[in-house]
């Protein structure tokens, strides 16, 4: 981690967002890390709260709220209520993941190496889960594999719906896992409210149609769901006596494992 200020100056406090379901040892290391980079108090909060407050769900409310943050190295699935994760899952299929699948497609099916770049440009601009009305297509350039050559292709958006098929069908399945073990009280709620997507894997072309087919309750994508965690660790910060209670524990309240 970058340092955060020069010594010289005022040592601030920073509030950092955590996957959720890590491990004390996870969240001490991330403490350490943050005091490392120049932070004098370091607070720790569970992304898929954080994304909540950023989105402004009631949190604090006897009602069930469900947020699903798909990121960049892991997905956290979450059923909020009364200022608590109530169910949870997280998993290590994402952004990262998907780029992997993609390139893996591409390596098989086109016989292209691609960069680890090259994958994420495409899945951002054609990425989808579901059958377009409109194909959308790109042209993406590797390394031919038996020529050693540079080589240059169209994909479409079928290609990426097919390279990240298996990806997004466990995603999917662990949805219905944490649905499926919520206590029925909060699962009404959530049944009426639908669930909320944010992070970067909301953005993916056709997500609230496919998981719409597959869960039966209504989708919402977060606006501007990229910065749902960001907006929320700002708020907590700001207003840190009032959210004390949904913070991890300080390293001296933690249980050694």
């Amino acid at each position: 981690m970058s340092r955060i200020v020069p010594r010289k100056f005022f040592r601030p406090r920073v509030v950092v967002g955590v996957p959720s379901g890590i491990t004390n040892v996870e969240i001490r290391a991330v403490r350490d890390a943050a005091r490392n980079a120049g932070a004098r108090v370091v607070h720790v909060i569970e992304e898929p709260m954080a994304a909540a407050i950023g989105i402004r769900l009631p949190i604090h409310d006897p009602v069930g709220s469900m947020i699903v943050d798909i990121g960049g190295g892991t997905t956290d699935i979450a059923v909020i209520s009364l200022s608590g994760i109530v169910k949870s899952k997280n998993l290590r299929i994402a952004g990262d993941r998907f780029n992997r699948d993609i390139i893996s497609y591409v390596r098989d099916e086109f016989k292209i190496l691609l960069g680890e770049k090259t994958a994420e440009e495409v899945k951002v601009a054609i990425g989808a889960v579901w059958k377009q009305a409109t194909p959308l297509e790109a042209t993406i350039r590797g390394r031919d594999l038996v020529t050693g050559l540079p080589k240059e292709v169209i994909i479409t958006d079928s290609d990426i719906q097919e390279a990240i098929a298996v990806s997004v069908s466990t995603l999917v399945e662990s949805i219905k896992e944490v649905l499926e073990t919520t206590p029925p009280e909060v699962i009404s709620d959530i049944m009426h409210k639908g669930l909320i997507l944010v992070g970067g894997g909301a953005l993916f072309q056709g997500i609230k149609t496919l998981l719409e087919s597959e869960l039966k309750i209504p989708i919402t994508i977060a606006d501007d769901p990229l910065t749902a965690v960001v907006r929320g660790t700002g708020i907590v910060l700001e207003a840190l006596d009032r959210h004390r209670d949904i913070l991890l524990p300080d390293d001296d309240r933690l249980p050694p494992n």
